[in-house]
């Protein structure tokens, strides 16, 4: 089973993280209206406790189970036993933890029927397939699925959510379309592998790297998921709130970034076994610059608006979302090196320990963070600590590939789009303070924030683009006179 073009896989992730970009900005401003506040944390807060327990349903799998497909995806028998085992493990882990989910309901004393809800969310991740066909290389398929169950449900929130006693309504609709995505997925599986009884071998031979995967994927979740549980226990339902629509904005561009690393591990995993370490690197090199191009005008950009955007988009209420923004937006250029080194080196070269380090160093700063700062300083605190601990992954991997990798080249390429970036950054931020708060003044920034910075980066690419290019010509003059002589 060959895997599909590179460019293909890349153009269906991004339409679908576009489509992700486009319908929160649809509904939040809504949400945010007609919820309020509280009513967005008591969401968070609920989501935030259901996801820990499909964290543990998935057990690593989602890294694991992409790079034991990629591997074995051309020999049908090895795909049929790695798959059939992989799933029997899943599907007893899911088991087990929907149970433990159950004993928690009970267990509860308020906010019961949130937590009911949220159930159908956790149920979800006991038919999630979604690693498999990431592992073939077959993401039009998800992406396709994935992209009506996510217009389906902005269309039955703007019918069915019309006050903040629907916020139970809110929460079922996110559920129940996690769960039909999930299910939607099982259709189609005969076409691309035939489930197999498994044996307790080739179970167990699985267990061993799906922890050791695990473990980066807790410890991510202490500054990505504890944060809200934390802001939530400690500085009230209200403080969630904010935090939770400043972190909506800033992960929806994220989300483009990440489905470039989803599209390249399995491709680099393949890579590692057939190609030489040139390939690598040079697949390693490209991804980064056009990576952190993207990710320095998300950052500068999102930052630069912040203040503006917040107030208008979402209310008067949701003004402190401003700063939060602001600030998580600082984190995208960190999450972006980390990620190319991630899905392209570390997990698809094994190299699992190093990974887990940096993540588990991150976990421990973010909440030594939070325990100082959340109690004066609320969600701003929880902010501030996802900023160290996105910074403290970011510099453990680079150190720990520093000898593999040309880090120095990377960190050379990425300059320039920091400088623009950072100039962009200051022209639409001091127009927004100097001309006031208005939906012009908003549309004004975007413009001038997005035709200077592709402006000065279509420069800068062209130039490097022209270096090559000559010195490419100057080596085969070179060339054709040696084979004169």
């Amino acid at each position: 089973m060959r895997g599909s073009n590179v460019k293909q896989n890349l153009f269906y992730q991004m339409c679908y993280e576009v489509l992700v970009l486009i319908l929160p900005l649809i509904t939040s401003p809504y949400i945010a209206r007609v919820i309020g506040a509280e009513g967005l944390g008591i969401y968070s807060y609920s989501y935030t406790i259901a996801n820990y327990f499909v964290l543990f349903s998935m057990l690593g799998i989602k890294n694991y189970g992409c790079r034991a497909i990629a591997q074995v995806r051309d020999d049908p028998e090895k795909l049929r036993i790695t798959f059939s085992s992989l799933l029997s493990v899943h599907i007893i882990v899911s088991l087990l933890c929907m149970t433990a989910y159950i004993c928690y309901i009970f267990l509860l004393e308020s906010e019961r029927i949130y937590a009911i809800i949220q159930g159908v969310f956790v149920l979800s991740a006991l038919f999630d397939i979604s690693w498999f066909y990431f592992g073939i290389e077959k993401f039009k398929l998800t992406v396709s699925r994935s992209a009506v169950i996510k217009l389906l449900n902005v269309i039955c929130i703007f019918l069915f959510v019309r006050s903040r006693n629907d916020l139970w309504k809110y929460c079922f609709i996110l559920a129940l379309g996690m769960l039909l995505n999930q299910l939607s997925l099982w259709i189609p599986l005969k076409k691309y592998v035939r489930i197999v009884r498994p044996d307790m071998k080739n179970m167990c031979r699985h267990i061993k790297p799906l922890l050791i995967l695990f473990i980066p994927a807790i410890a991510i979740s202490l500054y990505k998921y504890m944060d809200k549980i934390m802001i939530g226990a400690i500085s009230g339902k209200e403080q969630l709130g904010f935090y939770e629509n400043a972190e909506k904005v800033v992960s929806v561009p994220l989300s483009i970034i990440s489905a470039f690393g989803t599209v390249m591990l399995p491709r680099m995993a393949g890579l590692i076994q057939s190609s030489g370490q040139s390939v690598i690197l040079r697949y390693i090199t490209v991804s980064m610059r056009y990576i952190m191009c993207l990710a320095f005008a998300l950052a500068f950009g999102l930052a630069g608006v912040g203040c503006i955007f917040a107030p208008l988009f979402w209310g008067e209420e949701f003004a402190p979302s401003g700063i939060i923004m602001m600030g998580l937006a600082s984190t995208i250029p960190f999450i972006s090196f980390a990620d190319v080194i991630r899905t392209q080196y570390l997990i698809p070269a094994k190299k699992d320990r190093e990974y887990l380090c940096s993540v588990i160093m991150g976990a421990v700063v973010n909440l030594i963070i939070n325990f100082a700062l959340l109690p004066s300083f609320g969600a701003v605190g929880a902010t501030i600590g996802t900023i160290a601990a996105e910074a403290c992954v970011c510099i453990i991997q680079m150190w720990a590939v520093r000898h593999d990798l040309e880090l120095k080249t990377y960190l050379k390429n990425a300059l320039p789009f920091f400088l623009i970036g950072l100039i962009m950054f200051f022209a639409v931020y001091l127009l927004g303070q100097w001309a006031g708060t208005t939906w012009l003044i908003l549309f004004l920034q975007i413009l001038l924030g997005i035709v200077f910075y592709i402006l000065a980066a279509t420069v800068y690419l062209a130039a490097i683009h022209e270096d090559i290019f000559m010195s490419a010509l100057r080596r085969l003059k070179r060339m054709g006179r040696k084979d004169a002589l």
